[in-house]
């Protein structure tokens, strides 16, 4: 006979006491460290136990008894049910003041490295409305709230169009409003779902693998630009014309829309890396403007998510660098070029390195459009490129600017940039977790001179950390 499960426990009136990683906070209840998301330190709450483990527990907050004077009301319906802007219950203040602890923690405890005083960090000025691109999926299983469920209500309508559910891959939570953007995404998601709707046009079924609307991927720019990437899943003659319905609606709709993309997509994921974009109306690319350079982004193209932050960003990198005109700067990770491209002219020769080859290809571009002649782009896997022979054919850098992806960088990359010897690095990081592991490995021939955090995704826990490195 099965043992029945042991219940687990409420515990009650517990004050949260910290901030933890992924969002979420944390309180101490006897020898256990328990996590709870959409709490804040200084709130008294009830906590059910979900998960537990040995030293930990995961538990949620199901009766408040006191809120904390760092508590604010979040402005989104959505909060606590999509999954993201987790932070929004926590005044933009101490999200700042949580970010730049999460630096000071991440630099000190895993890279226990000498420090100089680290900076105070840049906050942004925005902190709704700062996104650039959003994605949005298309489901016949409407994710339903506890209310929802509770009300009695019958739900024959299941299509939603919104955000996946954390743990729930095939669930989506149908988006009325949306913060992240400008109000514009609004309007097009749901004049999208209404016309949809209106139509019958199906609404992807993940699991049976069938449903002519998919995805829809909206991306501004700071030049006014909107690009509206719609994914399909269309297989018949008549799925092509309801594609073709609603892509005619769209144009017509919203004349804000400046390039109307489209792919028909018929493999498993949602993934357009591989996949032929067409054209449906207007250009097939927009572009984004920094300090008089003009940076073309295509549908496929890596662009950083905040643009004004993404400015005082790269402002940062580029005084770290503390370039004269007379260095050879090695660019990292250089994506579509846009550090590359931003402290060339204040470079010698900027070299570019990036593992994706159509990124590479925009980079290069971006570098024509605005009459850059000192730069040079290649594409490949970081450890494979940067080696000694391309260090001999292409010379020893002056300085290194690193943007890795959150993985960090491959110990080998580590010990090539150690062996090319620049008397600068700089390494913008969006998480400072491994930041850290590299600085202790990068220890031992330089020493951390500047530390700068920058907040690039208000409302969340994510924040970006420039560090530089000289030479010892």
């Amino acid at each position: 006979m099965a043992r029945k499960k042991k219940p687990l426990p409420l515990l009650e009136r517990i004050t949260i006491e910290d901030v933890a990683a992924e969002g979420k906070a944390l309180a101490r209840v006897d020898n256990l460290v328990v996590f709870a998301p959409y709490v804040v330190p200084g709130d008294v709450v009830d906590l059910q136990v979900r998960r537990k483990k040995h030293s930990y527990a995961e538990a949620e907050a199901v009766k408040f008894h006191e809120y904390s004077p760092m508590r604010v009301e979040p402005f989104c319906k959505h909060f606590g049910v999509c999954g993201g802007c987790k932070w929004q219950c926590l005044s933009y203040e101490q999200q700042l003041h949580y970010k730049q602890k999460q630096v000071t923690d991440a630099l000190t405890r895993i890279g226990k490295v000498e420090l100089p005083e680290i900076s105070p960090i840049l906050g942004s000025k925005h902190t709704q409305a700062y996104r650039n691109k959003l994605e949005f999926g298309f489901s016949n299983k409407k994710w339903l709230t506890f209310e929802q469920i509770n009300s009695n209500e019958t739900f024959t309508d299941m299509d939603a169009l919104g955000f996946h559910i954390p743990g729930a891959f095939d669930k989506i939570l149908d988006i009325e409003e949306c913060f992240l953007m400008p109000e514009i995404n609004n309007k097009i998601r749901n004049g999208v779902r209404s016309f949809a709707k209106e139509r019958s046009i199906s609404f992807y079924d993940l699991r049976r693998q069938e449903g002519v609307l998919r995805n829809m991927m909206l991306r501004s720019s700071d030049t006014g630009e909107l690009m509206v990437v719609m994914q399909f899943h269309c297989t018949s003659e008549d799925e092509h014309k309801q594609a073709e319905d609603v892509l005619c609606f769209m144009r017509d709709s919203f004349p804000e829309i400046t390039s109307l993309l489209y792919v028909n997509n018929l493999k498993c994921n949602d993934t357009i890396g591989d996949l032929d974009i067409l054209t449906f109306s207007g250009s097939s690319f927009i572009y984004e403007e920094m300090e008089g350079l003009r940076f073309k982004v295509g549908p496929k193209s890596f662009y950083q998510t905040n643009t004004e932050q993404a400015y005082e960003l790269y402002k940062v990198a580029r005084q770290l660098a503390a370039l004269d005109g007379s260095q050879l700067v090695y660019d990292l990770y250089t994506g579509t070029g846009t550090i590359a491209n931003f402290v060339a002219r204040q470079a010698r020769h900027v070299v570019g390195i990036e593992y994706v080859p159509e990124a590479i290809e925009d980079a290069k571009v971006n570098s024509e459009i605005n009459g850059i002649t000192n730069t040079s782009f290649f594409a490949g896997d970081m450890k494979d490129i940067l080696t000694e022979a391309f260090l001999e054919e292409h010379g020893h850098p002056d300085v290194i600017i690193t943007d890795p992806p959150r993985a960090g960088m491959h110990p080998d990359v580590v010990n090539t940039i150690i062996a090319a010897g620049p008397k600068r690095i700089v390494y913008v990081s969006c998480n400072p977790a491994t930041q850290a592991r590299d600085l202790a490995m990068l220890d031992v021939h330089y020493k951390v001179t500047a530390v700068q955090p920058v907040d690039m995704f208000p409302q969340t826990h994510h924040v970006e950390n420039v560090v530089r490195l000289e030479k010892r």
